[in-house]
This record gives structure tokens, sequence and C-alpha cells, in this order.
């Protein structure tokens, strides 16, 4: 069972692996000189309020350089590798036998269906998600410097907060989640439809329909809240503004209250209250989601 799994799996392994060895060179050629650039601008030794500055010359020479499109091109990869996965592994695993018709001889061998429907379930599952976090590894390696920068301050550039879409998405485990989600619901389409072509569509629609609600409405609820409660009653006015390294410090700022002498452009430290997402905050978001992930892909029925 093993060796016919193999057989019908190889091509799409082979697709698989010559793009994580494609993107390994590409890491490994331009990574060096990557990481150079981030100690000529001395961000390597970088303490106190000067990072953001220097953060921001970095992030700055970047944007003029290749390796802004390497960033992109990597990044979106493995944002899209999930759909594929889905769309290409998941969907016709089921719906290919039963739309030609081989499943009538398939499930009629020596080897029970609960068997043949395990070894292939296990063998596209881990390798989708082997195949995906193996290139959010080398990408996270690659772009250290990069999210070092915003960590530092870098308001200018490439990177960015890590709660962007694009950035959350494409770090961590979050795209073990996706990989094995998407996998799940292309196998489930397949069986329910018992079309290729058709569960294609319906994999790619509802899969893109949780790339929207993820970030929107199901995320921000994943993060532990730390509240700041500071009285701010007779405010003339008040405003928010997000700031502080990879924008994770969040403020409110008020005025006009009375007994507060008049102040003009900046923050008077009665009017402040601020709360801020450390990294291990944003760690255990991505595992929650994660978690979320592959529970919707033990519990999708199969």
């Amino acid at each position: 069972m093993t060796w016919l799994t193999w057989r019908q799996f190889r091509t799409q392994a082979m697709v698989a692996a010559t793009a994580l060895a494609a993107f390994a060179v590409l890491f490994a050629a331009t990574g060096p000189h990557l990481a150079s650039m981030f100690a000529a601008d001395g961000l390597d030794g970088c303490h106190g309020g000067n990072c953001a500055n220097l953060a921001d010359y970095f992030s700055g020479s970047l944007s003029r350089s290749p390796y802004v499109v390497v960033y992109a091109l990597s990044a979106g990869i493995i944002l899209l590798a999930p759909a594929v996965i889905g769309l290409f592994w998941g969907a016709p695993l089921i719906a290919r036998e039963l739309e030609t018709g081989t499943s009538a001889l398939a499930w009629n061998q020596s080897v029970t269906r609960t068997r043949w429907l395990a070894v292939k379930l296990a063998a596209g599952a881990l390798t989708a998600m082997a195949v995906t976090e193996a290139l959010t590894l080398m990408q996270t390696w690659w772009a250290a410097p990069i999210s070092q920068a915003a960590t530092d301050g870098a308001s200018i550039g490439i990177g960015g907060s890590r709660f962007t879409p694009l950035n959350f998405d494409t770090h961590g485990v979050t795209p073990l989640g996706y990989a094995a989600f998407a996998f799940a619901l292309g196998v489930t389409a397949g069986a329910l439809i018992r079309r290729t072509l058709p569960a294609m569509a319906v994999t790619l629609a509802l899969f893109a329909a949780l790339q929207v609600a993820m970030p929107l409405w199901i995320r921000p609820s994943l993060a532990p809240s730390d509240h700041t409660v500071s009285p701010l009653t007779s405010l003339g006015s008040a405003s928010t503004s997000q700031t502080g390294p990879g924008g994770t410090t969040f403020t409110l700022n008020g005025s006009g209250r009375a007994g507060w002498p008049p102040w003009s452009g900046g923050q008077h430290p009665g009017a402040v209250a601020a709360g801020k997402m450390p990294a291990e905050q944003v760690a255990l978001v991505q595992r929650r989601g994660a978690a979320l992930s592959q529970a919707l892909f033990l519990g999708v029925p199969r």
C-alpha cells in the first residue's frame, strides 16, 4: 500500500521537492549578503532609541534592492501553498477514484478501505505540512534581519508589524495549520462532491473565505487581553495611535482635562493608556490559530 501511494503521489512530491530545492539555493545565495547589510548598518549591536533610525535606514535601502522581490515572492508562495495543497493534493485524492471508477477496484482488494484511506491521508497530510513548514523555516531564517529591523522600530520599507496578515500567515506554525486544514478540506470536498474539478472549486472558495475571516474576526479573539485603566474624565478630545517596535504599542492620547497645563505636539503623562503585545503573546496567537486549523482538520468527516 505504501508503494502504491508513492507511485500515485510521486509527481506532486517531486514538484514540491524541486520548489524547496530552488528556494533553498536562492536563500543560501542571498542570505549572507542580506545579513552583512544588516550588520554594516550598525543594527547588530544597536541598543536604545537610536535603533529606530538605523532600522529605517536599513529598511529603506532594502526597498530599493532586489531583496524586496525575494521577500514578497517567498511570502506569497508560503501564503498560497496551503491553497495549492488543498486544490491539487486534497481534492483529487478521493474524487478522482470515484470519478474514474477505479474505486471499485481499489477498495475491493486485500487492503481494507480503512487502511487505504488512512495511508493516503497520513502520507498526504504529513507531506503537505512538512513541505509548508520547511519553506516557512527557510524564509524565516533568510528574513531574520528584516524581521529584526521591524522589531527595532522600522517604519518604512518591507517587513512591518508581525500582526499584518501577510507576516502573521507566513511565519511560525500558522502555515502548518493552514496546510493541514486545506488538505482536509480538499479531501472532504472531493468525497462529498465526487467530481474533481467542482471539488477543487469549492475547496478554493471555502479556503479563500477562511483566509479573510481569520484575520478579521477570529484571530483578534485568540490573544489574551492586557488592560490598563486610567481616569480620562473631562477630556476635551481623545485620539489613538499605533507606535513602538513592530507597531505593537497602542496609545490613547487625551487633551483638555481640567487642571492640566496646556501642551501641543506631544503626550501628557496623565493622558496615556497603552497596551503592548510582547513576542511570546504573538507566538501564543500563532499556536492557537494553528491548533484551531488542525482541530478543524481532525474534525472534518472523512
